[in-house]
């Protein structure tokens, strides 16, 4: 077991048994889940998982969404026993691309908890035939991966990103940090500035969180190189590389620039974040009292001091002389609060981090596996992208799933919407699962999917169906033989091919013994074949577990195998009896040293009390014959051995040998038999023996009465030798003057046998006429015949009965 102890093997140390669990629950069938249903009479199919649960009621529900809750949704009810279980509904109009739910449960018992299980289908009247998903409930039944998710609104959204923007400045050149320096998630999306004296603003999307992107043009009016939306020039971050920068710079010296950053603050769109940071030297001399004078042309509150201080940048007040500052808010957003951080002096750098939640912009879900299918045909998707612009990217994967159930990839479709599969071996790749990947590096917004469909020929589903055709009895005696019939039905519209059957009884040992079932007839649309076999019950005595499965193995391609097969308990009640033996010489039951016809007629029977296991065959018996030399000899069925099987029609369950050898030795024999049942009980727990003395001259012992005297009636006691007995033999009773008053004949004195013999006559002391002769003595005499000569006289070792005798005659006393 823990192999701590070395043995010679293991592989004898171990027990495995399957077993499986039959729940008490009905699971819908066809139509297949996701199929396109192209017909309006459907033929709604569940099948119980237990097959053999017994007569139940069960329920239907259909409806346009999973909840089951809209004012569409029908109900039916249905009772049968277990296995199919159909619903006919004939009062619904389906409707043309709608996705339709369906759902079926046993009606609990003992107001026991409801178990549904559920399908999906859409109608399409010109669809062909194949896989759908394009509805929310069941685009909630893909796997999605933790970028991308579909929210109850029924919007495919990215997921939110924790990011961490970091940002660090200083005075120059004061410090020995004088640098800006601004990093996402430690990567750096731009540093430094190009002109001192400047606000440096970085504007990130509100999704993606990536920076706009200053670059120069051309001012129509001025006719002078500047930066978007009228900042500086955006200097180049190398000598080689492209005018533009990630931040955008205003002056803050001239009430003109000042101007230009409040224009600039009031572009932003509502929701973007912003960064704001002074790139200056120490010989800076323009602060906040300078912005706030700017009233004077702009009017009452209107200065960019003001417009800081309406978003929320309170500490903008330090600013009356060289420090650096950091200012961080959301646009127009009141949910977010505005981070403001300010130095103390010239000399220390400043430094801020802010976590902020962005969207991912890249993210992919997978479909259901769809199939099996026979024939895979095209593939049709169609979404829609919720933008403003056209900025999604999208993939469309084609997995094969082997059936050992590996993914492989066989295509991606991109960006065409429509593609033909046919290339696609369905034997290889029985399955196909949709990847869709969705990549919005603009607007992090995910492309609306709004179906994907596979075109394919579908493969057959059958189940069985013992409502229709079940018999099995579940407790016999062995040796009884079992008639086991169940049905299988094709309920898809596709035909099979001829059917293979696996037929398994697991025995009370747990050893499987496997029946060969020839295959059955090919099953069209709609038809039914049953699977029948006879057990012969005797080799299974106990507990015993029959499996049968229609298409093990998937054997042809099928929707679904969990309804092709039902295991069933039976138990073989054993049979522990012994027969009886029963053995006869002669047809009498000798004891031991007994004398015997040196050609006898030996009669073994054995008998059983089965009813169903007839002793038919030959092993069941086994004699054999120790001759006096010592030698034992087998005898086989043959000339001198005849078996005769039991018959059962008679009603007794016996067999037996008529064994008529030859014992050419005078001598002491031993016969030994031994036999059993079909089960394997044995006659005993010893073989029978008996021994007999064989002596082959013909003669008879002296003739006795007993019991003598007597009152009522006598029979007679002698031995005879030889191998027959003789043809005439009769016994003379006289009065003691010598006259005959009775003479008994052959055939009255009964059967005659070589060995010893008590007559079955009893004389009653009555004369040839039946009168009744007087108290007294009489005499009495025997005279034989054998091949016309008398029998001489035999006398046994010890036989001291010749004082009885006076010249052959013996007398006796009949006393009323």
């Amino acid at each position: 077991v823990d192999g701590k102890v070395q043995e010679l093997s293991e592989a004898n140390n171990t027990l495995t048994r399957e077993f499986y669990i039959l729940e008490d629950e009905i699971r819908p069938v066809a139509p297949f889940n996701y199929s396109i249903v192209n017909k309006q009479q459907i033929n709604f199919v569940a099948s119980t998982a237990n097959p053999l649960s017994g007569q139940r009621q069960y329920q239907m529900e259909l409806d346009t969404t999973e909840l089951f809750n809209s004012p569409f949704k029908k109900q039916y009810t249905a009772t049968g026993a277990g296995g199919l279980v159909e619903f006919a509904p004939g009062n619904v109009n389906f409707t043309d691309s709608t996705v339709y739910y369906w759902r079926v449960s046993m009606v609990p018992l003992n107001n026991g908890q409801q178990v549904w299980n559920g399908f999906s289908f859409v109608y399409l009247p010109n669809g062909g035939t194949g896989f759908n998903q394009s509805h929310f409930y069941q685009h909630k039944k893909s796997v999605y991966n933790n970028t991308l998710k579909l929210d109850n609104d029924r919007v495919f959204r990215f997921t939110d990103k924790q990011r961490t923007l970091n940002i660090r400045t200083g005075i120059y050149p004061a410090t020995s940090y004088t640098k800006i320096d601004v990093n996402l998630d430690f990567e750096q999306l731009d540093f430094y500035g190009c002109s001192y004296s400047n606000l440096q603003f970085y504007v990130y999307d509100s999704s993606t969180f990536k920076p706009w992107v200053n670059s120069n043009s051309i001012n129509p009016v001025t006719g002078l190189l500047t930066g978007r939306f009228g900042s500086n020039i955006a200097c180049k971050k190398t000598p080689t590389s492209p005018d533009e920068r990630n931040f955008f710079e205003f002056p803050y010296d001239n009430i003109t620039a000042r101007k230009r950053v409040m224009d600039f603050l009031d572009s932003i769109p509502a929701g973007m974040f912003v960064s704001v940071t002074n790139f200056a030297r120490t010989s800076n001399t323009t602060f906040i009292s300078q912005w706030q004078a700017d009233t004077a042309t702009f009017g009452a509150g209107v200065s960019l001091y003001h417009k800081f201080k309406s978003m929320g940048f309170s500490q903008l007040d330090n600013f009356t002389h060289n420090i650096p500052f950091i200012f961080f808010y959301k646009k127009n957003d009141p949910s977010f609060v505005p981070q403001q951080k300010t130095g103390t002096d010239d000399i220390n750098p400043l430094e801020a981090s802010y976590s902020v939640a962005t969207k991912y912009i890249t993210g992919s879900f997978e479909s259901p596996s769809f199939g099996p299918a026979r024939n895979w045909k095209s593939l049709h998707w169609r979404g829609n992208t919720i933008d403003p612009l056209l900025k999604d990217s999208v993939a469309i994967q084609v997995y094969g799933i082997t059936p050992n159930n590996a993914e492989i990839f066989i295509k991606s479709v991109r960006p065409a919407t429509d593609t033909s599969l046919s290339f696609i071996d369905a034997a290889t790749y029985p399955y196909l699962k949709l990847k869709m990947i969705n990549s919005d590096a603009a607007f992090a917004t995910p492309n609306q999917l709004r179906y994907w469909r596979i075109n394919a020929d579908y493969v057959p589903e059958g189940a069985v169906a013992p409502n229709i055709l079940y018999m099995m009895k579940d407790t016999i005696e062995q040796g009884e033989k079992i008639d086991f019939a169940l049905a299988f039905k094709n309920i898809s519209d596709v035909a099979f091919d001829s059917l293979k059957i696996k037929f398994i009884i697991t025995d009370k040992d747990n050893v499987p013994h496997t029946i060969a079932i020839p295959k059955k007839k090919a099953l069209v649309t709609g038809d039914t074949l049953s699977v029948t076999y006879t057990i012969d019950s005797k080799d299974y005595p106990g507990s015993n577990t029959l499996y049968v499965m229609v298409n093990p193995d998937n054997d042809q391609p099928e929707q679904y195998l969990y309804n092709n097969f039902i295991y069933k308990d039976f138990y073989v009640k054993e049979d522990l009896f012994n027969p009886l033996l029963d053995v006869t010489f002669d047809g009498v039951h000798i004891l031991n040293r007994d004398i015997v016809a040196s050609k006898p007629h030996i009669l073994v029977k054995l008998k059983d009390e089965s009813h169903f296991m007839s002793l038919s065959d030959t092993a069941l018996l086994k004699i054999q014959v120790q001759y006096p030399d010592g030698v034992l000899h087998n005898y086989f069925f043959g000339d001198s051995v005849r078996f005769n099987p039991a018959n059962l029609g008679s009603g007794e369950n016996t067999a037996s040998i008529d064994f008529l050898p030859y014992f050419p030795e005078d001598g002491d024999y031993q016969f030994i038999v031994s036999g059993k049942d079909v089960a394997g009980n044995k006659a005993g727990k010893l073989e029978y023996r008996v021994s007999f003395s064989v002596i082959n001259k013909a003669m008879i012992s002296n003739l006795l009465n007993y019991p003598n005297p007597f009152t009522t009636s006598t029979a007679f006691v002698f031995t005879i030798t030889g191998s027959q007995v003789p043809q005439n033999i009769r016994i003379q009773i006289l009065t003691i003057t010598g006259k005959i008053v009775r003479e008994i004949t052959t055939n009255e004195l009964g059967p005659i046998h070589v060995g010893r013999n008590i007559t079955d006559f009893k004389w009653d002391g009555t004369d040839a006429y039946g009168q009744k002769l007087a108290n007294g003595v009489y005499l009495y005499r025997v005279l034989t015949n054998l091949n016309g000569k008398a029998l001489e006289k035999y006398k046994a070792k010890g036989d001291d009965t010749d004082k009885y005798f006076n010249k052959g005659y013996g007398k006796m006393y009949l006393m009323r």
